[in-house]
């Protein structure tokens, strides 16, 4: 079983910024953010394989950034230029070929 800790959610203004982190409790390998907001469906945000490769939801291209440090077997989401619908639960997820784990969620929260 595969420990993942959440961290750096919070309340951030429209245009504002914020980190997210998710350290695991063991090597990572292809890792994925998602986000659940209110009364909709868990939707892939930004994955990042373990070769480096990204890919992003249309709606953050170009604001958010997915990274790693294999390191600290963490994986980051920088987010900037927030949006209200920005709003939701944000949820690490690690894959491995043996099987796939969730962190227990950070709230994000975009508001003036």
């Amino acid at each position: 079983q595969v420990q993942l800790v959440e961290s750096g959610g919070g309340l951030a203004q429209p245009g504002g910024s914020l980190r997210l982190s998710c350290a695991a409790s063991e090597s990572i390998e292809d890792m994925g953010w998602y986000r659940q907001a209110p009364g909709k469906q868990r939707e892939l945000v930004a994955g990042i394989k373990s070769g480096g490769s990204t890919n992003y939801a249309d709606s953050v291209k170009g604001r958010f950034t997915i990274s790693r440090d294999n390191a600290k077997n963490t994986a980051y989401l920088q987010m900037n230029s927030l949006k209200p619908e920005d709003t939701a639960v944000y949820y690490c997820n690690a894959d491995y070929y043996w099987g796939s784990f969730w962190g227990q969620g950070t709230q994000v929260t975009v508001s003036s």
